[in-house]
């Protein structure tokens, strides 16, 4: 199968058939195989009806329906886990993405020899209050991230290679840094393409606020801390165990030399507890010990999550 479309979707019924009408067409006109795969993510409105309409009509339609909205991650992890094309492209359901972008996303990968093409949209029908906090966003995600060529993390529409997608584990909400979940497990090679963004024809964002954006960048804290010391946590734990218990022993020291000092010189000794030397040392080495311990248990842990992404899937056809 050349080519599997992964659509998640949150309350998009009157979209889906023009999107599906879209991408119908366009894997017409190149004689693509394909598989559109849309992953309803605890839809409330007519949503799910719609798609297994759709899916009486078009046996190329296939689809997952969880029974709670569980987000746009879980959602492309479990559209990830269907699909079965060479190419496998991601859009959302709102026909912002434009379905004419695909066969030049999959030329790409399959000629150019890229692991993953983000989309750029260079410009945007979105509101202010949405487009400065993407750009700041994004230029914070291309410096941690060490993917200088990428303007926008965040776009729907990708294309990847499907050893690519079988091979990364999109939870929470790491959709965002797709590009840089894949950099980690090891496909270097992102390329980028310019793609038009359409005006919003029905409904309203399901992305907005700044509850969006404070996420995103814990997120990517987060991200940068497990791919840095995910699989090493005695490294940042014990190094900053060791430095504490350092300071803590080393304040010991003071205390002692003072002690030592007032004894020599006959005079009366101050009380250790009236020393601040004292108190750095007991709260240094209390903390010092308690990262090695943090380090310990997180060597024994190393990241394994049972359960993480197991989803309550409700059907699929």
């Amino acid at each position: 199968m050349d080519i599997s479309v992964v659509v998640p979707l949150f309350n998009e019924e009157e979209s889906l058939p023009e999107l599906h009408a879209w991408i119908q067409r366009v894997m017409q006109e190149h004689g693509f195989s394909y598989e559109i795969v849309f992953v309803d993510d605890g839809s409330t409105d007519g949503s799910w009806e719609t798609i297994t309409r759709l899916q009486e009509k078009d046996s190329h339609v296939k689809a997952i329906k969880f029974r709670r909205n569980y987000g746009k991650s879980p959602a492309l992890f479990c559209g990830f886990r269907k699909a079965m094309g060479d190419v496998v492209i991601t859009m959302d359901a709102d026909l912002q993405d434009s379905p004419d972008e695909i066969p030049e996303l999959r030329r790409m990968i399959v000629e150019e020899g890229y692991d993953l093409v983000s989309g750029y949209k260079q410009k945007r029908y979105d509101p202010l209050s949405k487009t400065i906090p993407t750009k700041l966003f994004n230029a914070t995600a291309r410096k941690v991230s060490g993917i200088r060529n990428l303007h926008d993390f965040n776009c729907g529409l990708k294309a990847y290679r499907l050893d690519v997608v079988k091979h990364i584990e999109v939870y929470g909400e790491m959709h965002r840094y797709i590009p840089y979940l894949a950099k980690n497990a090891g496909y270097g090679k992102i390329g980028e393409k310019v793609v038009q963004h359409q005006a919003r024809k029905f409904g309203k964002s399901k992305f907005m606020g700044l509850n969006r954006f404070v996420n995103g960048y814990l997120d990517l804290l987060s991200l940068w801390f497990l791919n840095s010391f995910g699989l090493k946590p005695m490294h940042v734990f014990g190094f900053l165990g060791s430095l504490m218990f350092a300071v803590g022993l080393l304040s010991v020291t003071v205390v002692g030399c003072i002690k030592l000092w007032a004894l020599c010189h006959g005079t009366p000794a101050p009380l250790v507890a009236n020393s601040v030397w004292f108190y750095i040392a007991l709260t240094m080495m209390i903390l010092g010990t308690q990262l090695f311990v943090a380090g310990f248990l997180g060597e024994l842990i190393s990241r394994n999550a049972p359960g993480r992404n197991n989803y309550n899937i409700e059907t699929e056809i």
